[in-house]
């Protein structure tokens, strides 16, 4: 399993203007490519939402050794409600805990050298305030469960993770594909596990050929799968393939094939750019002010 590898979590945002913000001066990352789609994607990758839709990759440093965010903009969605799910991400830069200090972006210090911030949306992001290391500075994602025993025994078993720390005390294990590559870490909630409507999603590469072996294990072992194999198609870049699973609790799973994602995920130079003309050009914030209507809340 050492072949897979953590790619992404996906972010549902309402504001792309704010969240540009956060993550580009607070934290520091970059953007690393920019997309824009006229209809709904085929694996549901921006929810179940059928109209114009784009996906903005951001992170310290390309997809292929780091861990990013995919930001997904709904036009016409403003708002996603929250839910017990997604528990942060931690990442380690003492730079985004200047910046954040710098531009009077809301900090709550939670721990020893350790800040809990939220991006737009009310996303928690957990910074710790150490050097940026020269490696990827995303540690790990967080995600609540309802049974540990369960949820491990999914993610180790099925899916070929290895356990690195379990903390009783607080209800936590975490485990990974990789020492080098962001951890997993799962909690222990105590009860049913929310969604909400800002549901997002995990992702994780992994030779293409084990995307149908993968795919099988699932139906065998009675689990969820949300889509089985399918091409998705980015204009003029490459098709790649995924399954889309869902944990016990309803965590949205992605894998897609390394090697066509690693075409895909190149990084663009003109992202950054892509990014703002699509910012300008979207007047859907003036539609709606001038019609006297409020954006969807999801």
């Amino acid at each position: 399993m050492a072949l897979r590898r953590a790619l992404h979590f996906v972010f549902k945002v309402g504001d792309r203007t704010k969240t540009s913000m956060f993550y580009r001066d607070v934290l520091g990352m970059k953007i690393l490519r920019h997309e824009e789609f006229e209809e709904g994607c085929k694996a549901t990758c921006n929810g179940p939402y059928d109209g114009k839709w784009s996906k903005t990759m951001v992170g310290f440093g390309p997809e292929d050794d780091h861990f990013v965010a995919e930001l997904t903009y709904n036009y016409g969605v403003g708002e996603y409600q929250l839910g017990n799910d997604f528990l942060g991400l931690t990442l380690q830069s003492s730079q985004a805990v200047s910046n954040a200090k710098r531009l009077g972006w809301p900090l709550t210090e939670v721990g020893e050298a350790l800040y809990l911030t939220r991006a737009p949306g009310g996303y928690p992001f957990y910074l710790v305030d150490k050097e940026q290391p020269l490696t990827d500075p995303v540690q790990k994602v967080c995600l609540g469960v309802s049974d540990l025993q369960s949820s491990t025994h999914y993610w180790t078993t099925l899916l070929g993770m290895k356990v690195i720390e379990k903390n009783e005390e607080k209800k936590t294990v975490l485990m990974g594909f990789a020492d080098t590559q962001c951890k997993l870490e799962l909690h222990d909630n105590g009860g049913t596990v929310d969604h909400g409507t800002a549901f997002g999603r995990i992702a994780f590469s992994c030779p293409r050929e084990q995307l149908p072996e993968l795919e099988a294990t699932m139906k065998k072992e009675n689990q969820k799968i949300l889509t089985p194999l399918v091409s998705l198609d980015t204009p003029g870049k490459a098709t790649v393939e995924v399954v889309i699973l869902a944990d016990p609790d309803g965590h949205e799973i992605c894998f897609v094939g390394d090697e066509a994602f690693r075409q895909l995920s190149l990084v663009d130079p003109k992202g950054n750019e892509l990014l703002d003309k699509a910012m300008a050009e979207d007047k859907s914030d003036e539609w709606f002010a001038k019609h006297k209507r409020q954006k969807a809340a999801a």
